[in-house]
């Protein structure tokens, strides 16, 4: 038996964003996400579409994002578009249920991270389109899956995100309960990477200048939430773990922004070491995956902090060039010098804005971050809806039968107010659970609320349309850094000089 998530996520069907978040990703549609297709070989000519380039993630991690972006703009031509591929990969699925683009013969040298990889993504697709092959192919995809790690246990990639798996496994098991499901993610777990005892080990807290799979900055963006996943199966403390893990990692990682370093592994607490866009893209992830399956609030803190200040600075404002590493004090995005570079496993050039800067992961898998970010917006739990991450979106739902239309007007975090406007079809009782952050001081509202684990619960008898007023009162102040560094936060927003800018094009 496999326990639900306390917090169930809406998908983009009935999720639309508003205001400055449906802006952002309208930029993100005409930015690189929308046309990574038309200009990358490595997405236009993939084996994944019976192409002859790259058969491993880089799809799998473009669609993840480029699929719910799609939706969530009601946008036909990308549409169209993920609908192509999605095709393409369905149809290509080896009778035995194999799901990626390597011949039989090579299954077991293939790392199996992007068939993890894989099946989470067709769970998304499913969520966005309703298309009715996925749970028969997703079902036939794991049970070989299944198959094959009896016989070609997990290694590198996969061993180290093997809870990516449980993604699609709990999601399958929702839809078709069944033993063998359960099975299987014990089955990963068993033969994946022990994050605990990493995290034990006294190598994960000073940074050194080689590459580890330990200390890799994305495999741990990602661990952040396995014991949660896992939870779900085999219960115990859903976020323990990742509060011991992040508690580490700020103490001596950490950095302004609520990220930790790794260019490309742990770099330690200094503000001109990097950290990999890819790895900011994916603790978003986790911080939504912990809420939903803890409903604790400070993981939707955690996730706007990153939504807010490391992903924008990592990505130019029309979307169409990104960094590999970010730096925290960074003035200058020149090529560092053979000898003077600072990254620890890096070039010199990781910095730069570009279509692939140092490595293409980053490229492909940026692209899910505002997305997602969109898909936590709302959620819902058996007392009603909760308002989880703070941005302008509409939800079009039922809460007891009754629909239910719930608009979060806000400019939020750029200002301080937010208006929850309500429309029920008929008399209903429900709660609406507005996050209060943990940076607000103090807030007004305009309707009776209880304040409970960080959130404002408002319980009254909804019918027709009614709107609750909420203003937050935030003051600058100063945060003390390592190293007798200091930085200026007010709320979410972390605050910088601006030094003027010239862009030069190197090639």
């Amino acid at each position: 038996m496999i326990s639900p998530d306390r917090c169930t996520p809406f998908t983009s069907r009935e999720l639309k964003p508003t205001g400055w978040l449906k802006r952002q990703l309208t930029a993100q549609a005409q930015g690189l996400s929308g046309h990574l297709h038309e200009v990358w070989p490595d997405i236009r000519d993939s084996a994944w579409i019976g192409g002859t380039n790259d058969g491993w993630e880089r799809v799998p991690y473009w669609l993840d994002g480029f699929v719910p972006l799609a939706y969530l703009l009601e946008d036909d031509v990308l549409i169209a578009t993920a609908r192509r591929y999605m095709d393409a990969i369905l149809t290509a699925q080896q009778e035995d249920g194999w799901l990626c683009p390597c011949p039989s013969e090579e299954r077991g040298r293939y790392d199996t991270w992007a068939y993890l990889l894989i099946c989470k993504v067709l769970t998304v697709y499913a969520d966005c389109s309703g298309d009715e092959r996925v749970i028969p192919a997703l079902e036939r995809g794991l049970r070989c899956l299944s198959l094959h790690l009896d016989v070609s246990t997990l290694f590198n990639w996969g061993s180290a995100r093997w809870f990516e798996g449980l993604v699609s496994v709990l999601w399958l098991y929702e839809r078709q309960p069944a033993p063998w499901l359960i099975d299987l993610a014990w089955k990963l777990r068993a033969q994946g990477v022990d994050w605990e005892a990493v995290f034990d080990a006294p190598f994960i807290k000073t940074p050194e200048r080689h590459w580890t799979f330990l200390t890799h900055v994305v495999n741990l963006a990602m661990m952040l939430k396995s014991q949660a996943l896992f939870s779900r199966v085999a219960g115990g403390d859903a976020s323990g773990f990742a509060r011991k893990a992040l508690a580490l990692l700020e103490k001596y990682h950490g950095t302004a922004a609520g990220h930790f370093t790794g260019d490309e592994c742990l770099a330690g607490n200094s503000p001109i070491q990097g950290t990999e866009l890819c790895g900011v893209a994916e603790a978003m992830y986790s911080y939504e995956q912990l809420f939903a399956v803890t409903g604790e609030a400070n993981w939707c803190d955690r996730l706007e902090k990153l939504a807010f200040n490391a992903l924008p600075a990592a990505i130019s404002t029309d979307m169409w060039t990104h960094q590999y590493d970010q730096m925290t004090n960074q003035v200058c995005c020149s090529v560092m010098e053979e000898g003077r570079v600072v990254f620890g496993t890096n070039s010199g050039e990781s910095h730069l804005f570009g279509l692939e800067p140092n490595f293409g992961c980053c490229t492909a898998n940026f692209n899910q971050a505002w997305p997602k970010f969109a898909l936590s917006t709302f959620f819902a739990d058996e007392e009603g809806l909760i308002c989880a991450a703070l941005a302008p979106c509409v939800l079009t739902t039922a809460v007891a039968g009754a629909p239910v239309r719930c608009e979060m007007i806000t400019d939020y975090p750029f200002r301080d107010t937010l208006t929850c406007r309500v429309e029920c079809g008929k008399a209903t009782e429900f709660s609406l659970k507005v996050r209060i952050p943990a940076w607000v001081e103090s807030f007004t509202c305009t309707a009776s609320y209880q304040l409970r684990d960080g959130f404002a619960v408002i319980r009254q008898t909804w019918q027709g349309v009614q709107e609750i007023g909420l203003t937050f009162h935030m003051s600058p102040r100063m945060e003390a850094r390592p190293g007798g560094l200091f930085c200026v936060r007010r709320g979410a927003l972390l605050y910088a000089l601006d030094p003027g800018e010239r862009w030069e094009k190197r090639e």
